[in-house]
């Protein structure tokens, strides 16, 4: 999956595309929104931890940029004011999760807690491979949802895409020096969790994948049929996220970080995608006199 905000992008190929759309070009438009939907979905995946919401999230962002994009005055990089845009709508969304576990780290901890532990023998844990991961994201998810909004997109921006701080200073348009300070916040909130918790980090957590992912199947929660989070069609972070993410090289937070590299990202829409949807809309076609 491309990803925009990496520093290999060039501002160029954004900035000709938008020219073109400006002019009512609908294939530039169609490949300056492809362009960047995949990234804008993945980023709401993990604000949302769920498939559909992350989708309708998408759209309604979406939707802001091609109306506003008139508004677009070449003063910054375009992918400064487009993830200004997905920012703002991030956190302004009134989506909230209906799950309570994600109420807190305390409350999700106990949550954690209350699942078994049954015992697996070898052949069950080869059986279970797949499911269990689909706990371990899942679960992991479930510990970005614990964050607050703000806290979960500047980490998500900031470590699991491993964007330029600088870069994330201006799409949140606070200074470098705040935006360090509010991710390693939330790295602290984060850490601190998984150090009590989770077994991938610390030996001695008595929390394993795939016993609690055994617990899971026997009372009808986890199924291999209706994985969400270990699907086919994708990536992984680890695989496009910024090489030049420097601060955390060589350090013992780059543990936590490469666990969350480690999950899987939407590549593949299918025939009927996001972007079809919207550019067979009328009215978002007059806002751009596409033919």
């Amino acid at each position: 999956m491309h990803n925009p905000l990496a520093k290999k992008d060039t501002k160029n190929s954004d900035r000709s595309l938008v020219e073109k759309s400006l002019n009512g070009n609908r294939n530039a438009l169609d490949e300056l929104i492809r362009k960047h939907q995949p990234f804008i979905y993945n980023v709401a995946w993990k604000m949302t931890h769920n498939p559909t919401d992350a989708k309708d999230l998408t759209q309604e962002v979406l939707i802001k940029v091609i109306t506003n994009l008139s508004q677009f005055s070449f003063k910054s990089a375009f992918q400064t004011w487009l993830y200004r845009i997905v920012v703002n709508e991030f956190l302004q969304t009134k989506r909230k999760s209906k799950n309570p576990q994600f109420v807190s780290f305390e409350y999700y901890g106990d949550t954690l807690d209350n699942i078994p532990n049954p015992a697996l023998t070898k052949e069950e844990e080869i059986e279970y491979a797949e499911l269990s991961k689909e706990m371990q994201i899942s679960c992991m998810s479930g510990m970005l949802m614990c964050l607050n909004e703000e806290q979960r997109l500047i980490y998500i921006l900031g470590d699991t895409f491993g964007i330029d701080h600088n870069l994330g200073a201006d799409i949140f348009e606070i200074s470098p020096q705040n935006f360090r300070i509010k991710l390693h916040r939330a790295r602290k909130e984060l850490y601190n969790f998984m150090n009590n918790k989770c077994g991938l980090v610390k030996k001695s957590n008595p929390c394993r994948c795939p016993k609690k992912t055994k617990a899971l199947k026997q009372s009808g929660y986890l199924n291999e049929d209706t994985m969400v989070f270990n699907i086919d069609t994708t990536k992984k972070i680890k695989d496009y996220a910024s090489k030049n993410h420097t601060e955390l090289m060589d350090t013992i937070e780059d543990k936590y970080t490469e666990l969350f590299r480690e999950h899987p990202t939407k590549e593949d829409f299918g025939k009927k995608t996001i972007v079809d949807e919207l550019l067979k809309d009328d009215d978002l076609r007059k806002h751009l006199r596409i033919n």
